[in-house]
């Protein structure tokens, strides 16, 4: 069988050639569908009659015009489904719930995306001058039964609410600095502060709170901007000189400590020397009386060990010990001629006359 027989767009292609009609469909398959397509529209038609959907950013407010319970009602709703009567009788507000920006600029493309813009405040100084200032102010509605029913639906939280207020604020509080107090950022930041603190004063009670006032440019005109700048330039050299006197005072402070402390320094080293000095010549002193002691304590011994064999000398047995001495002399000589008679011959044999000869020992002695 040929493949194009099989396939069943093929089939129908031939038979519309040969004229085939396919019957009509039947009724009550029909039917079952124009009923099914009439309930989701009948379900389509009742969710947007009776149902609203809160965002998940939005608050809901419900205002009630027919029944026992009118009014704008103190319930509020959040993000979901919440059931409201149609034709009117009952309706869905809604409020934004993230932080909302007010943008105060005359360069509009400089602004947040998404924020609401308005021109700069233009502010008056206190020395007289006018300045346009560039200010993000970031609030958001943290009652919105009480903005709704102080202020109004949709965005008057807006045009009634925040924008009437921001201006006045800040001419009150920004205006308070001078023209050069603009250059002074804490300053700035300061009365940006006090126009928070006053915005909320007057919008807390409406709902509404601010959590921030930011300065972000100022623009003067070019005369004045050219004056304060000429200003400037006289302050800061001003202020160079007075820096550039002290750096000056300073360096010569610094060179007098310098040279006090090489002073100081010099007669450290010098009583350093002087000490060291001092105390080598103790130690020679001291090492000289020592060696004079040890020299005389030697002499001492030597002059008494001297003594001690005079005294020796001068016991008994002296004459014994001089005449061995003397034998030992003898022991030399080969011949000696001496007088052996009279008073003062001399016998070598006998020992006593020979002792009394040299004053040894005195005549008799024994």
């Amino acid at each position: 069988m040929d493949d194009n027989q099989m396939n069943p767009i093929s089939i129908f292609q031939n038979k519309r050639k040969e004229g085939f009609r396919f019957p009509p469909l039947n009724f009550k398959l029909t039917g079952r569908l124009n009923i099914l397509f009439a309930g989701i529209v009948i379900v389509i038609m009742c969710y947007n009659l009776f149902f609203v959907y809160v965002e998940p950013d939005e608050y809901g407010i419900k205002v009630v015009r027919v029944g026992l319970n009118r009014g704008v009602q103190k319930e509020v709703y959040h993000a979901g489904l919440t059931f409201v009567l149609p034709f009117g009788l009952q309706k869905m507000y809604r409020l934004p719930k993230g932080i909302q920006v007010l943008e105060l600029t005359n360069f509009s493309e400089t602004a947040a995306v998404g924020a609401r813009k308005d021109r700069a405040a233009h502010i008056q100084t206190s020395d007289g001058f006018f300045v346009d200032v560039d200010v993000s102010i970031l609030y958001h509605i943290n009652d919105p039964y009480l903005v709704f029913t102080t202020i109004g639906p949709g965005n008057l939280f807006e045009d009634n609410g925040i924008i009437p207020k921001a201006e006045p604020a800040l001419k009150e509080t920004l205006g308070k600095l001078t023209t050069e107090e603009f250059y002074n950022s804490p300053m700035r930041v300061q009365k940006a502060e006090e126009a928070k603190t006053q915005l909320n004063r007057e919008l807390n009670i409406k709902g509404i709170e601010v959590d921030q006032v930011l300065v972000r440019y100022f623009i003067y005109s070019p005369e004045i901007q050219k004056n304060i700048e000429a200003k400037k330039l006289q302050d800061q050299m001003v202020f160079t000189n007075q820096s550039a006197a002290r750096a000056a005072k300073e360096d010569a402070q610094l060179k007098k400590i310098v040279q006090e402390g090489m002073v100081i320094t010099a007669v450290e080293i010098e009583n350093g020397k002087a000490y060291v000095t001092r105390k080598i010549a103790e130690k020679d002193l001291y090492a000289r009386k020592v060696k004079a002691n040890a020299d005389l304590q030697v002499k001492l011994a030597e002059a008494e060990k001297v003594r001690l064999r005079n005294e020796a000398l001068k016991g008994l047995g002296s004459e014994r010990m001089v005449g061995l001495k003397m034998a030992d002399a003898y022991k030399g000589l080969d011949v000696i001629i001496l007088p052996s008679d009279g008073p003062h011959g001399v016998n070598p044999l006998n020992l006593d006359n020979t002792l009394q000869l040299f004053d040894v020992r005195k005549g008799g002695g024994k």
